[in-house]
């Protein structure tokens, strides 16, 4: 705008993610502009998604969580001094006036009010974790982790030691995150999640891995059982009681069971709030008053894959939500913000899990025809010194487009989420997927990338070229006595260092030809195969397919996609 018109009067109520990000973005589209921030914590701008390695002490300085690049604390004279913007923390937003275009805030430690005038405002109030409704939450020894003030506090008990055991309420990807922050610190810890399976973005047999591999660890996990009560002695916790009676004695209890819209103020203020409870919003991040914006976990964003509302309570998104509203205060209507495809990644102990758009139970729930291909293999070649990843791919029928994807393990699943969740942003087929030009050198990937292989085999059972079967549907077949063959394809030695025994047969791939005498006249009964990973269990398909049996399938992902006890 031109220096000598009058300066828009820009307010931000938030100080997280998406109201510095709004704030900054305005302020280097317009040097004129008055911009003011109201934070009611004390820091600014934190790094709220790396407080779990501050407290497992992967970093001890604190002030590294609210830094810029360059090391400068991101504190009210940053913001006054880099970039002329009012920051004024500790400072509580009590009201708007949409009428009068004000918002009045009050200085918490002195309890002073004002009323600052605004042009355009813009809401980032952010979300409030929740907390089971049951007795005993005021015990001392009871923590969120949403704050960095709550991130000090459980800093300061790793720092102490005095804490031996714990209990992380919660199986998604904060308590994940948070038992092995206090795993690291040599804290027994147990996970508590009232469903089935833990973190519920995965599928069950993916979600089993991970189970695994955090008991590996040495970590617990609980599923199937809620809170019942929190337990004390002389105001201090001592136990967790578990639904079903069982008591888990523990000096410390982390909640992390999901946040809620902190959404009072746009309600009190006559704003719209859609069905999920977050404040509704367009394509420009305006509300029902097109004066004020709104942004980050207090708001709705559109599913790129459904096209319904959903929440999506990530630090990126709030911060792409911040700059599409930075840009529209200063140049209204020229930045858009189309939506989400629910894409996130999560480090538990050595495993990475990556997850994008759907899962499979998602899919079915919201009345997707699907089909999904799960596959196991290494992420770079072996003599690079590959790792293991597993993953879960799915797509829809008939158009074939990809709704989903799962990854999990040691290897790099970042870059492999990364490409789904851009395809899936694209509306990309399996078969766009299977051809897709990605970079291939020894050192960073197969020939054909694990993406891409993933794409092979579910574009394989789309077109009926591979029948498959999860290893739950294998389990489900074996504890229910069915009549089925299941073949192990893998070689003698193999099968002598590590079995599954769920009465499989040993032929390995080279001697299935000449062995075919052995199997079943009858050319329906069921046969399963499989191997390590299942390509030579995919081969050993074919082969029989080809001498007239017609019920042939593969257990996708093989011995290593197993989540059940094996016999050796």
């Amino acid at each position: 705008m031109s220096s000598s018109s009058a300066p828009l009067k820009i307010v931000v109520i938030g100080g997280s993610a998406a109201g510095p990000k709004a704030a900054a973005r305005a302020r280097r589209l317009d040097e004129h502009a008055s911009i003011t921030l109201i934070q009611k914590d004390p820091d600014l701008s934190m790094a709220s998604c790396g407080y779990p390695y501050y407290i497992g002490g992967v970093f001890d300085d604190r002030n590294q969580l609210i830094c810029t690049p360059a090391g400068i604390v991101r504190d009210p004279n940053f913001f006054e001094k880099a970039k002329r913007i009012e920051a004024l923390v500790l400072t509580e937003a009590l009201a708007i006036d949409r009428a009068a275009k004000t918002v009045t805030c009050r200085h918490l430690p002195s309890g002073e009010t004002r009323v600052i005038p605004y042009d355009r405002l813009v809401i980032a109030t952010g979300a409030t974790p929740l907390f089971p409704s049951v007795p005993g939450t005021d015990l001392e020894g009871i923590h969120t982790l949403h704050s960095l003030g709550d991130a000090d506090s459980l800093r300061a008990i790793r720092d102490q030691g005095q804490v031996r055991r714990a209990a992380v309420v919660g199986g998604g990807l904060i308590g994940f995150e948070v038992c092995e922050a206090l795993h690291l610190a040599g804290i027994q810890t147990t996970v508590i999640e009232k469903t089935s399976s833990i973190l519920p973005f995965l599928d069950s047999d993916m979600a089993h891995l991970v189970a695994n591999h955090v008991r590996a660890n040495g970590a617990d996990i609980i599923t199937g059982n809620g809170v019942a009560a929190f337990l004390g002695e002389h105001g201090r916790l001592s136990a967790v009681k578990l639904d079903n009676g069982t008591e888990l004695p523990c000096e410390l209890a982390v909640v992390a069971v999901g946040v809620r819209p902190n959404i009072a103020l746009a309600q009190a203020a006559g704003l719209t709030i859609g069905e999920q409870g977050g404040i509704v919003v367009d394509e420009y991040m305006r509300t029902s008053d097109p004066d004020i914006y709104a942004a980050g976990d207090c708001v709705e964003c559109t599913s790129l894959i459904t096209g319904r509302k959903v929440r999506a309570p990530y630090g990126d998104i709030a911060n792409l939500q911040g700059r599409v509203i930075g840009q529209n205060l200063i140049q209204p209507e020229t930045a858009t913000f189309p939506g989400i495809t629910h894409t996130g990644i999560c480090k538990i102990f050595d495993y990475t899990v990556g997850i994008t758009g759907l899962s499979a139970r998602q899919a079915r729930a919201l009345g997707f025809d699907i089909e999904t291909a799960t596959i196991a293999g290494l992420d770079i070649p072996g003599y690079m010194h590959g790792q293991l990843l597993i993953s879960l791919m799915v797509a829809e029928r008939g158009s074939g487009r990809v709704l989903g994807f799962q990854c999990i393990g040691p290897g790099d699943a970042s870059k492999r989420v990364a490409t789904v969740a851009m395809a899936i942003r694209g509306g990309l087929t399996v078969e766009d997927l299977g051809n897709a030009d990605l970079p291939y050198a020894p050192p960073y990937s197969l020939a054909l990338d694990h993406v891409i292989v993933s794409a092979h085999v579910l574009e394989n059972k789309l077109h009926g070229r591979l029948h498959g079967l999860s290893a739950a549907e294998v389990k489900q077949r074996v504890d229910s006595g069915a009549d089925c063959v299941i073949i192990d394809t893998r070689g003698p030695q193999e099968f002598e260092e590590m079995r599954l025994g769920i009465g499989e047969i040993l032929i390995p791939l080279g001697a299935l030809r000449g062995r075919l005498n052995e199997l079943p006249e009858d050319k329906d009964r069921e046969i399963i195969l499989y191997c390590k990973i299942s390509l030579r269990g995919y081969e050993g398909a074919a082969i029989l397919q080809a001498h007239g049996w017609r019920n042939v399938k593969v257990m996708e992902g093989g011995v290593m996609a197993w989540p059940y006890p094996r016999e050796k």
